[in-house]
This record gives C-alpha cells, structure tokens and sequence, in this order.
C-alpha cells in the first residue's frame, strides 16, 4: 500500500481530523453514493449514529455539524469556515437537508429532525475502531435504500466497512521507484541510492504527481499554514465549546515583539506559533492536519522556526522539511497509528514531534541517520502520553500541549545533529512501543473525556 505525502498533510478546518474532517468526509461520500448508485431520488430520510468516541466527544469536536455539512455535500479542504454556521442555522431551523446541495445545486431536500436522527452513543463502540459511525438512507415507507458504516481512523483518513480487516487506509497500489514500511528500510534505501529522504521521497510522489506539481501543493500547504498562524497570531477573544478558554497568542506576539531581540527569545516564539495554529483549530479555522488537528501546530512552529532562523531558508527547504516529515508520519501511520481514540495523544503530537524533528533534521544539513534518530528522539519523549480534552474540546490540554512538543521537536533537531545518528533504540521500536503502549492504555484515556484532566478539571 503507497501513502502519499499528500495523505499525511491535507488543508481541512478545526477543530478535529478524526471527529470533524473525517466524519465530514464519510458523509459525504455516503451522499455522493447514494447519487452515484441512483438512489438519491428515492431517498426519504437519513440517519446518523455515532460511536465510540466519535459519540462520547462529538459534541466538543464539532462531530454532527461536519455530518450535516458532509451530507450537504461540503468538503473539509473547500468549505469557508465562515460559512459554516449559516448552513447549520438554515438546516436547524427548517428541519430540512439539502443532500449534496453544494454540489449540485438543484439539492434533493429532505425533512431531518437532528435530535432524532443524528444520535451520539455515548458509551457502545463498533469492533473495527473507536471512531466508528453509521449512515443510513430510507425511503417514504421507511425501508433502506443504503446503509454503510465508516470509520475514521485518524488524520482525516476514512475506511468503510468493506476496508475493515484489511489496511488502515484505503489500498492504493500504486508502485512507487522506492517503496519501505520501515524506518530501518528507509534507511537502507538511502544507502544503496545515496538519496536524502527528502529526495527519496520525492522520488515516489513521482508516481502521482510531476516534482512540479509536488513542489506547488507543498508550498501550498505551507502557505496554509503561514495564513493559520497569522490569523492566530492577530485574532483575540474567547474559544468557543463553553470553557471560556482565552486566547493567548496574540496578546503574548505582541509582548514578545515590544520586547523585541527574536533570537533570545526563539523558543517562545516556537511555543507561541504552534500555539497560534491550535488556537485557530479550536475556533473551527482552516488548518491543515499535520498528522493530525489536534497536532497540527507543530510542525507549522517549527517551519516558521527554520524559516527564521536559518540562514538560507527558502522555499526548497520548505520541500524538503515537509518531504522529509512525511517519511516520518507514514512509518507512523503503517506500523502504529495517528488516532488519539486508538492509542493517546502520543499518536497525535508524539508522532507530529517527531514529524517536525525529522523534517528539521533533514534541513539543517542532517545524514538519513541523524533524521532518524531526530524522530526517534521526538516520539520517545511522548510515550504514554494520553489523549484527555477537558469537555471533549481541543483546548485544554492540547493547545498548551503543541506549544510543548513543538520545542521538543526543535531540540530534537539539534541533539541528533550534535551526534553521528548512531543511538540505542530504533525509530521502529520506539514506534513499536508507541502501538504497544496504545494497546495497554485504559479506554477512558484515549479521547473520551471520561479520564485524566477531563475529569479532574473540575478540582483545581
């Protein structure tokens, strides 16, 4: 199965990849089935159910809102988040859905009661993953016409059910010039081609796209990312889900630039930019999922770090860190996961920390080894680290939390370039021991708010 890099960055809107860009996605291509199978006439009614996870957090991840818009025919990458509230004002207020409006037009309306058909079960799961649901379509005497279930199972990536027992993506055969599932593969590869990683891995987007073509969406995403953060840096006010959670980072860019010296001051400026991007996720902004939302300030903290910072920086560095980065997070995505709901947090900002140490390394003048061992030295140091969001909102811990890793990818960066890339444990061990300790973690500490901080909040 090929992954593309294209695959671990994708421009989407907060504040969840698995709770709102996934289920938004699954909608969609449930609506864009039912045309596609010409049954969309016929169809009455839908139905939405939620679970696991998705049900016991939907609410605070914004879960039956990308639903609706999913099943409007919205897509996660062109929907305008201002937009987004309107629509949903329309579709409450009428009783009616539009299913695939935004596509075409003349949209099939139907009635739908949301209280009574879009139902969050809050403590039932379906066996294949935790962010499981099922849509269902019914004609006038009620009887189904389409019933499918979906699961999303981290970083915006949807399987059906057809999938299920298979790959945790849908398959993708496409053959690729350099084709490794493993750290300890890739670093054979760069060996016998004498390749970079970043250059390895332009070398298989070849197999979908021209370099130009790869070059344009990277810089793309980063422009992206640039936007998020500015906004984030200039917006103030109170984060919406009812915490009252206040925005820092604009006010915080405007002591640090008062103060003024950036250099002695770099890593706070690395904490306030990751910081920013969560800042925005949690306002439901565009983003784009760096492997994820919940992650997705990292990596963007320490692209900002290397454009500023070093000497030289340009656009082809940009390539290259992301390139590299994404190396780093299909390892992830193959032999562990990228869900906080499967395995805590350390799958979300453990694997985008080492994402960001890897595409750092790679820039800084890095060896294959020293990248390696930069990944390596981001995950290790996120081990065990659970997914608890106060409320079931991508707010407390997790905004705070990316500005945390995003430092620790930066010094990553810098430790394993001070050695020769030779180190004990393995990228794929600790990935390994990532998936393993996943597995050992009690439920309530993977993204349902039923543990940790979610619970003790109330205390402090």
């Amino acid at each position: 199965m090929a992954i593309s890099v294209f695959d671990m960055f994708s421009i989407g809107i907060g504040p969840s990849s698995s709770h709102t860009v996934g289920p938004m996605r699954a909608a969609r291509m449930f609506a864009r089935r039912l045309k596609s199978q010409g049954v969309l006439a016929q169809t009455a009614s839908v139905r939405a159910e939620l679970f696991g996870s998705l049900g016991a957090t939907g609410h605070g991840h914004g879960t039956p809102k990308a639903v609706l818009l999913g099943l409007e025919g919205f897509s996660p990458r062109t929907v305008d988040p201002e937009g987004v509230e309107p629509v949903l004002e329309r579709v409450r207020a009428t009783r009616r859905l539009r299913l695939l409006g935004a596509e075409l037009g003349d949209a099939h309306e139907i009635a739908f009661d949301e209280a009574a058909q879009l139902v969050l079960h809050r403590r039932k799961s379906l066996p294949y993953h935790a962010n499981g649901m099922t849509l269902g379509a019914y004609d006038a005497e009620g009887a189904p016409v389409l019933e499918k279930t979906y699961y999303s199972v981290g970083g915006g990536f949807v399987v059906d059910e057809d999938a299920v027992g298979a790959d945790r993506v849908k398959p993708d055969d496409t053959v690729l010039r350099h084709p490794f599932r493993t750290g300890d593969e890739l670093l054979r590869l760069t060996r016998e081609t004498g390749l970079s990683v970043s250059a390895l891995m332009l070398e298989n987007e070849k197999a979908w796209r021209t370099e130009a073509e790869v070059r344009a969406g990277l810089l793309e995403i980063w422009d992206v990312m640039r936007a998020c953060v500015a906004r984030g840096l200039k917006t103030e006010g109170i984060l919406p889900g009812g915490l009252k959670v206040r925005r820092r980072a604009a006010h915080t860019a405007k002591v640090l630039r008062a103060e003024g010296d950036r250099a002695s001051h770099a890593m706070e400026w690395v904490t306030l930019w990751a910081m920013a991007v969560n800042e925005e996720n949690a306002a439901g902004g565009r983003v784009v999922t760096a492997p994820t939302n919940g992650a997705a300030g990292i990596i963007p903290a320490a692209l900002h770090h290397y454009a500023a910072a070093v000497p030289g920086a340009d656009d082809d560095g940009v390539v290259r860190f992301l390139l590299a980065a994404g190396a780093v997070g299909m390892l992830f995505k193959e032999n562990a996961s990228i869900s906080g709901a499967e395995v805590g947090c350390q799958g979300e900002v453990g694997s985008a920390c080492a994402m960001a140490a890897g595409g750092l390394a790679e820039v800084l003048g890095g060896t294959p080894e020293q990248v390696e061992n930069a990944a390596e030295i981001g995950i290790e140091h996120n081990l065990g680290l659970t997914c608890d969001p106060v409320g079931g909102l991508v707010q407390i811990p997790c905004i705070e939390r990316n500005g945390m890793a995003a430092v620790k990818a930066v010094t990553a960066a810098r430790m394993a370039l001070r050695g020769d890339g030779r180190h004990h444990v393995s990228l794929d061990k600790a990935i390994k021991t990532m998936k393993e300790t996943g597995a050992d973690m009690k439920t309530k500490y993977k993204e349902t708010a039923r543990g940790g901080l979610a619970v003790n909040i109330i205390e402090c």
